[in-house]
């Protein structure tokens, strides 16, 4: 990283909040709206992002429902990538593809269209936070289902100490921010 980018880095945690004991006692909840509503800092966001993956021939940039919508499309756009919704269940019109994955507790679904990802299709997958990692896995699960290439997984944050990443070991895992708790 170079140190304009550090120095990034740093101005943009200036710019999330920190909310204690949410959404129960003794989390401490990372509340990236505060960076989203600053234009700069947003911008900064994603240039710092795409900076990462300029050059190397991304075709799509899915991202997963909710907030990997706010930041795979303005990245797909830098980055002149098509852009596919990752859905929870019932979303999508159009035939789909489904992976149910594991939770702390419980479990989920993620669908994406059949036609979304062709064979070879060099993907990004893109999310606000790399926690535990099941979603990303579940994602590139999904993905590779269809046939795509993972160029790698880009997250706005990584919380280090869920360890997330060793869940995604086989693939390029890029996080911008990160919190050791």
């Amino acid at each position: 990283m170079s140190n304009q980018a550090a120095v990034d880095c740093v101005e943009l945690k200036k710019l999330i909040r920190e909310i204690p004991d949410f959404p129960k006692k003794g989390i401490l909840f990372y509340d990236i709206t505060t960076l989203l509503k600053d234009k700069t800092g947003f911008a900064r966001l994603i240039d710092a992002l795409s900076e990462n993956y300029i050059g190397k021939e991304i075709d799509l940039v899915l991202g997963m429902e909710a907030r990997g919508f706010i930041f795979a499309p303005a990245l797909a756009y830098r980055l002149n990538a098509g852009f596919v919704p990752v859905r929870k269940p019932g979303k999508l019109p159009a035939e789909t593809s489904k992976v149910s994955y594991d939770l702390e507790y419980g479990s989920n679904e993620l669908e994406v269209h059949k036609d979304a990802i062709g064979k070879g299709q060099r993907v990004l997958i893109v999310d606000d936070l790399l926690a535990t990692g099941g979603t990303a896995a579940a994602t590139a699960e999904l993905a590779r289902g269809l046939g795509a290439d993972i160029a790698g997984l880009a997250f706005v944050v990584e919380l280090d100490f869920l360890k997330g990443r060793e869940k995604l070991t086989e693939y390029d895992v890029f996080s911008l921010l990160h919190y050791d708790r």
